[in-house]
């Protein structure tokens, strides 16, 4: 397998944003290629051109040295060999995996579907990359790491020679990044060009090639293997990056926030912690054993909860609602933001405002002033791009917009809890730095926080102690000093 993918002198503007500006790039077969850059920088924008779901305003993209005569839709791309897989999936879940694979490209067997020669197709080619899938389980059966592989195998069978990634390890948990690594690499080996867009730079280093830099819409740098994380951070920030904010310990153990007893449905419990003022308590485990259930009640929005949650010595309803969360204290940070972090319809201005209602607008008019000196002052604080709060926030980038969701749950006053919920999946190097000072300026000014992360770095860096979860419990409860991943792996696992 051979051919280049190239950007010749792309260009690309939504309204008086620029995405992309002037970028040549070029990805060849056989390459692990990463594009790495902070939020907002144009890495997305590339891989939407090159998979023809937007069209540049200048330059072109072109497929061994050929630009194509008409239109550059997602039909030439795919007929080009080119396969765009998503960060949020483009699957439906009442299908099974091989409808959804075949789907748009139907196989024919006289009047009907051969969907039994598909299904066999799809079952060889999973096992070419080291994968076994079952072609007739329905979709919404699947773990998010499972529906991602249905994503990558659907491009696979049609015939992707280039294979584009965005974001593809901000759903999987840290055991489900190696497995998936090596699959790239092995395509990669049988002649398949890839192209990442990620944001973690540890995983740069393991995986690719080469590394293309972006910032505001420009190549800054251009890198060859072997890197270290820190030469790739370096050129994302244009400084030498900062080490992890330190968090004093708490001096007091009581008014913080106690839990006895909580379950929710099968998933949950019983669970019992205590998280005094000023500390965190960084929450551990594989993906699905009850940690979206323990945020979900500490934020009030738990219908079927059962149990004890106090917070400064007051009862905290899991099934009060949000409104009633955020009144007693509690800051909640979503694990989804597209579900529940922000909506997609509203502007960056209106999103901002959720939860900020009643104090900005305690007579029932809106402090119109207030609102707008607030956002300006989050949007310059959380370097979110471009400043516009009048902008639907679906215009911005995921991790652009969790800048939004944090600097908004991080500004509420009267903080008692936060709720951090995979708090900088998505977001740059320099955005990751000023979530984490934020985190622990809040936990500094005395709120307790509840930090649920997959990312151990994180969780060692602005942790106390850490609890580790499986199967709905707590199973292990330690000081961060002892945290080691011979131990955290043990319990994660349920081997402890």
């Amino acid at each position: 397998m051979s051919g280049t993918l190239q950007w010749r002198s792309v260009g690309k503007t939504y309204g008086s944003v620029v995405a992309c500006r002037n970028v040549d790039l070029v990805l060849s077969a056989g390459e692990v290629h990463a594009l790495v850059g902070e939020n907002g920088a144009g890495k997305s924008t590339l891989l939407s051109l090159a998979g023809g779901e937007a069209s540049p305003d200048t330059g072109a993209v072109s497929v061994d040295g050929d630009e194509a005569s008409g239109p550059w839709t997602p039909t030439v791309a795919m007929a080009n060999g080119i396969g765009l897989v998503h960060q949020h999936f483009m699957l439906i879940p009442p299908m099974s995996v091989v409808e959804n694979v075949v789907l748009g490209r139907e196989p024919r067997k006289g009047l009907g579907l051969d969907l039994e020669k598909a299904a066999g197709e799809l079952t060889a080619l999973a096992a070419r990359v080291g994968w076994t899938v079952d072609p007739w389980a329905k979709v919404s059966s699947l773990s998010v790491g499972q529906q991602q592989r249905v994503e990558i195998l659907k491009v696979l069978w049609r015939g992707a020679r280039f294979l584009l990634l965005d974001e593809p390890t901000a759903v999987l948990t840290p055991s489900e990044v190696g497995p998936l690594f090596e699959v790239l690499r092995r395509l990669a080996a049988e002649g398949v060009a890839v192209a990442i867009v990620t944001h973690k730079v540890d995983e740069v280093v393991h995986v690719a090639d080469r590394v293309t830099v972006m910032r505001h819409g420009e190549v800054v740098a251009r890198l060859e293997a072997p890197l270290t994380a820190a030469e790739i951070a370096r050129a994302i920030v244009g400084r030498e990056p900062l080490p992890p904010p330190q968090v004093p310990r708490p001096q007091g153990q009581g008014g913080g926030l106690v839990v006895r007893g909580l379950r929710v449905g099968r998933a949950l419990g019983p669970v019992d912690l205590a998280i005094a003022p000023g500390e965190v308590l960084g929450i551990a485990g594989v993906l699905g054993n009850g940690q979206t259930e323990l945020v979900l009640a500490l934020a009030g929005l738990a219908p079927d909860a059962l149990g004890e949650v106090t917070l400064g010595e007051r009862p905290l309803d899991p099934r009060g609602g949000a409104a009633a969360a955020a009144r007693a204290g509690v800051s909640h940070i979503a694990e989804d933001r597209l579900e529940r972090g922000v909506v997609r319809e509203f502007s960056v201005a209106d999103n901002y405002l959720l939860g900020h209602q009643r104090r900005l607008a305690p007579s029932g008019w809106l402090d119109f002033g207030a609102l707008d000196a607030e956002v300006s002052a989050a949007l310059e604080a959380y370097d979110v791009r471009p400043r516009d709060a009048s902008a639907p926030i679906r215009s911005l980038s995921g991790g652009t917009q969790q800048k939004v969701v944090v600097a908004r749950e991080l500004s509420r006053p009267g903080l008692r809890l936060l709720i951090a919920a995979q708090p900088t999946r998505g977001v740059d190097v320099g955005a990751m730095e000023r979530i984490h000072e934020a985190i622990a300026a809040a936990a500094s000014r005395g709120a307790a926080v509840v930090l649920v992360t997959s990312d151990l770095h994180e969780l060692r860096a602005l942790s106390h102690r850490v609890a580790v979860m499986y199967a709905g419990r707590i199973v292990d409860t330690m000081d961060v000093s002892d945290a080691s991943d011979l131990r955290l792996g043990a319990a994660m696992t349920g081997a402890r």
